[in-house]
């Protein structure tokens, strides 16, 4: 089989890459390093976005059997306990308005059966020893039991990490630094914890600690933040050496929390960085999730950006890898991943460490507002967390519901413009629609692959020439209007116009490679 598109690396990255980029028609090859199926997980949330983006793909109703989507949380501050729910939160334009909790081991294990189902099986024990662009395709060198091998393919990802081999033969630069502080994970066995207790979070001193009934060696998972015990060079982001049975205990104690430890299943600390890579493509390679940028665990991005990275990019590498169309410039289409995706990582760069300096630095400021400020505080956390819009609104911005493209070359509009609709570049929201039978919901009749056109109840019809398999096209009843609407593969307005703009609808389906090809001349 010809391949188009090698993936490097089967995290929840890649394999929501190579899902995408097959449900959009392009032959697909995953390949990685690790020959073991399991390893500890350390992601436990997917956002609303995130399940946004994967529905197309057919596999949120097997994530969500295996998720807790009505998480409760005991908040600790001091000697007061706060309990919340974070379901059914204020997010009318979401069919997914709760947080999820569910372990990245549960994630993969989906995606990689979803993939297999697609004929697209993970090669395991095969590592990419080099990657070069030659041009007009790609040379690489993979290792396997079956001994070294050379591919040529159009295109290269690599989801393969922090130290990307990837990146590393793109000769893409990083910037970033090293935390001081580092994270401790472990799967225990705790006396003194009700049975049947959700998540609970202890503020002190030190840092947060978390206990999540997600263990997978056994009932909680530990996480918690301290100061680095040792190197924070190496293995960044991945599990490392044994933490003690004792300096667990006393991470316990110290949050102020009676449990004990009764069996310690597993442990290992994990160093931890901020950065971002210099650029997310180099010509024919590209980098998407951790080996584009590392985030601290605060507000849980890792997993989710990465998966969003891959629904970015996924469809253009098919859609790009078709071959060129009359007018098709691919590399517009191919830059506008780095230009989109870049500018969202720095902003959940800043997010994220301005998160993880209020739960996690050890400095005098941070550790006062946790032992001190907070426990003062307590009594008006459970007023604010009554105020479900300000909930709503604090999920919004930790899931990249409001993540827009507006300056990206894909976000066009038509003319004449259209108003009151989401600007090109802003993800669609979801909501009750009408095709002309009874009430349905928006985010469904786009989960399909390729583009959708919108049309408004009144709006003219495009013409029979733009028809494509790549494009299908709804009439919105309860709309009123004459305006057009068209969604991109990833759920973002790439395109409207306040009245029928073939001539604008055309060059746009040209700029992301979806216009009709032309007719052979015989």
């Amino acid at each position: 089989m010809t391949v188009e598109l090698l993936v490097v690396g089967a995290g929840p990255t890649g394999l929501s890459l190579a899902l995408q980029a097959h449900h959009h028609g392009a032959r697909v090859r995953i390949v990685e390093r690790r020959r073991e199926t399991f390893r500890p997980s350390r992601a436990l949330i997917l956002h609303p976005r995130t399940l946004e983006v994967l529905r197309p793909l057919g596999v949120t109703d097997a994530l969500l059997e295996l998720a807790d989507t009505a998480p409760r949380v005991d908040l600790h501050l001091g000697t007061h306990v706060t309990a919340t729910a974070l379901t059914d939160l204020a997010l009318p334009d979401t069919a997914f308005p709760h947080l999820s909790l569910i372990r990245q081991t549960d994630v993969e294990t989906v995606l990689t059966r979803a993939l297999e189902g697609r004929g697209v099986p993970v090669e395991r024990g095969t590592e990419l020893l080099a990657a070069e662009d030659r041009g007009n395709s790609v040379r690489a060198v993979l290792r396997s039991s079956h001994g070294v091998e050379t591919l040529r393919c159009p295109f290269v990802v690599g989801c393969d990490g922090p130290d990307s081999v990837v990146r590393n033969c793109a000769g893409v630069g990083w910037r970033g630094r090293p935390y001081a502080e580092e994270v401790v994970l472990a799967d225990l066995e705790a006396g003194g914890m009700h049975p049947g207790a959700g998540a609970q979070v202890f503020a002190g001193r030190q840092g947060l600690l978390f206990l999540f009934p997600l263990g997978e060696q056994a009932t909680w998972r530990l996480l918690a933040t301290r100061a680095s015990a040792g190197d924070t060079r190496g293995n960044v982001g991945q599990p490392g050496a044994v933490v003690p049975e004792a300096e667990l205990q006393l991470l316990l104690s110290d949050a102020g929390t009676e449990a004990r430890i009764e069996r310690l299943a597993w442990s290992a600390r994990v160093p931890l960085r901020c950065g971002i890579a210099r650029r997310f493509r180099r010509g024919r390679l590209f980098v998407a999730g951790d080996a584009a940028h590392n985030y601290s665990p605060a507000t849980g991005q890792g997993m989710n950006a990465g998966i969003q990275d891959a629904v970015n990019l996924g469809w253009k590498l098919a859609f790009a890898a078709s071959g060129p169309a009359s007018g098709f410039d691919a590399d517009v289409l191919l830059d506008s991943y780095d230009g989109e995706r870049r500018a969202a990582a720095y902003r959940r760069l800043l997010l994220t460490h301005t998160a993880f300096w209020a739960e996690a630095s050890t400095g005098r400021l941070p550790s006062w507002l946790r032992a001190v400020a907070a426990p003062w505080a307590a009594p008006v956390v459970p007023v604010l967390l009554g105020r479900r819009r300000l909930v709503a609104e604090a999920v919004r911005l930790i899931s990249q519901l409001r993540v827009h493209y507006r300056r990206s070359a894909l976000s066009v509009e038509g003319t004449p413009p259209l108003r009151g609709a989401p600007r090109p570049g802003d993800r669609l929201p979801d909501a009750a629609v009408s095709t002309g039978g009874p009430p349905e919901e928006l985010h469904s009749l786009l989960a399909r692959p390729g583009v959708h056109l919108l049309l408004q109840r009144d709006a003219l019809p495009p013409a029979d020439a733009l028809a494509t398999d790549r494009v299908t096209v709804l009439r919105l009843s309860n709309s009123p209007g004459r305006g057009w609407v068209a969604v991109r593969p990833d759920g973002h307005v790439g395109f409207r116009c306040g009245a029928a703009d073939p001539a604008g609808l055309a060059g746009w389906l040209s700029l992301i490679g979806a216009a009709p090809s032309p007719p052979v001349r015989p």
